[in-house]
Order: C-alpha cells, then structure tokens, then sequence
C-alpha cells in the first residue's frame, strides 16, 4: 500500500531526522515510519522555480514515477519525500524513474527482486 504525506510537520520529520541523497534531477529524504507501508510526499519549493506552473509541472511528474517505482521496488515502513528539481521539468520520464531508483540503491532501500519462477530441468 501507499500513503501520501499531506501534514508539513510530517514533511519537517523527514527533513530534520532522515537521510538523503541527491541526484540530478531529484533529491530524495528518507525515515522511518513504523508501519507495515509506506509513504510519500513531493514538494517544490520556489527557489527552483519562481512559476508555479512549471513548480506544478515538475510535481506531476514526479507523482507519476513515484507511484509507478516505490509499490515495487521500494522498502516499506518508511516515508520518502522527494524534492524537485529544476531538471525535473525538461528530462525525460525515463531518466526521473532511473535517478529515483538509483537513490534507493545507493539508500541501500531497494527491495530485493523476488524470485517467482522456479528453475525446471
């Protein structure tokens, strides 16, 4: 399952006591949340861009990559907030789902790949 973060004072337990690593077109912020799934939160603030279309732009992106990566490829019992980027805007889709998973590899917060097929012969 995932949840979303909406509260600022959940977002500010992320930032103050979490972990995070950058990339280039997003920043992700990592805690644990002590429950069976996780959650996410985006934010954009205006120092990437003064525009909030282009502010709106980057969040729907990266809504849409996060919700295709974290249910399967992300630990659970913990919130992920990630930062948008100035990059976030013009790179593709490819690239934004690509720097998200690398961040969790380097977070050491990937789930391992499970093994569905059993080897016959």
């Amino acid at each position: 399952m995932l949840g979303r973060l909406k509260r600022r004072s959940d977002f500010l337990r992320v930032q103050g006591s979490g972990r995070k690593w950058v990339s280039q077109s997003l920043i992700l912020q990592v805690v644990d949340n002590m429950s069976p799934f996780c959650r996410y939160g985006i934010t954009v603030s205006k120092k990437t861009s003064k525009s909030a279309v282009v502010r709106n732009r980057i969040k729907r992106r990266l809504r849409a990559v996060l919700c295709n990566v974290l249910p399967d490829h992300a630990k659970p019992g913990i919130d992920y907030v990630v930062v948008g980027r100035i990059l976030g805007e013009t790179c593709s889709a490819e690239m934004l789902e690509k720097d998200l998973l690398w961040c969790l590899k380097r977070m050491e917060l990937r789930k391992e790949p499970e093994t569905g097929a059993k080897n016959e012969g």
